[in-house]
C-alpha cells in the first residue's frame, strides 16, 4: 500500500509542468532604457537568435562569465530577434534545452534601420551583437561579433574597470 502511495506521488510529481522562463516582449525603447539606468551595475545586452549558430555557440559563456561576476553587479540580459512567430513557446523551449538562465527579452520590433541605430550608429544588424555598459563611469562598448569567452571577461574586466 506505501509503495503505491509512493509510486503515485512520484507519477504526479514528474508530470507536474517545469517553470518555464518568462520571456517579455520589449521595444527597443525598454532595451534602452534597461542599459541606460544610471546604478553601479554593469549590463551586458547580447542581441541573438535561436537559429544563429554563432549566437548559440557564445550563449554558454557569456553567460558562466558574466554569473562569473555576479557579486561585480553584471547583468546579462540575451534580447531575441526571433521572428514573431518563435514568440514565447520557441524561444523558452530553446532557452530551456540549453539551460539558459540569463533573463530574456524578445525585441518586438521590425525596422533594423530603426533599432540598430538606437543600439549603435554602426550596427549593420549581423548577430551576434554586444553591447557593455557602466552608466555609473560612462562606459559603453559596441561589438559586431561572436565572441571567444576569454575575450569576453577582457572586455567585461574593462567596464568593470579592472
Amino acid at each position: 500500500m506505501i509503495k503505491g502511495v509512493f509510486t503515485i506521488a512520484f507519477i504526479l510529481l514528474c508530470c507536474l509542468p517545469t517553470q518555464a522562463q518568462n520571456i517579455p516582449s520589449w521595444k527597443i525603447t525598454d532595451v534602452v532604457k534597461y542599459y541606460s539606468q544610471k546604478t553601479d551595475s554593469v549590463y551586458v545586452i547580447n542581441f541573438w537568435a535561436t537559429w544563429c549558430k554563432p549566437c548559440v555557440e557564445e550563449l554558454p559563456y557569456l553567460q558562466s562569465v558574466s554569473k562569473k561576476y555576479a557579486d561585480k553587479k553584471v547583468k546579462l540580459l540575451l534580447v531575441s530577434l526571433d521572428l514573431a512567430s518563435f514568440y514565447p513557446a520557441k524561444i523558452a523551449s530553446f532557452a530551456k534545452k540549453q539551460n539558459i538562465t540569463a533573463d530574456i527579452a524578445w525585441l518586438n520590433e521590425t525596422d533594423a534601420d530603426y533599432f540598430c541605430n538606437q543600439v549603435d550608429k554602426k550596427w549593420s544588424g549581423s548577430i551576434p551583437a554586444t553591447i557593455i555598459v557602466n552608466a555609473a563611469t560612462g562606459y559603453k562598448q559596441f561589438y559586431e561579433q561572436q565572441f571567444e569567452e576569454k575575450e569576453f571577461e577582457v572586455e567585461l574586466k574593462k567596464a568593470l574597470g579592472k
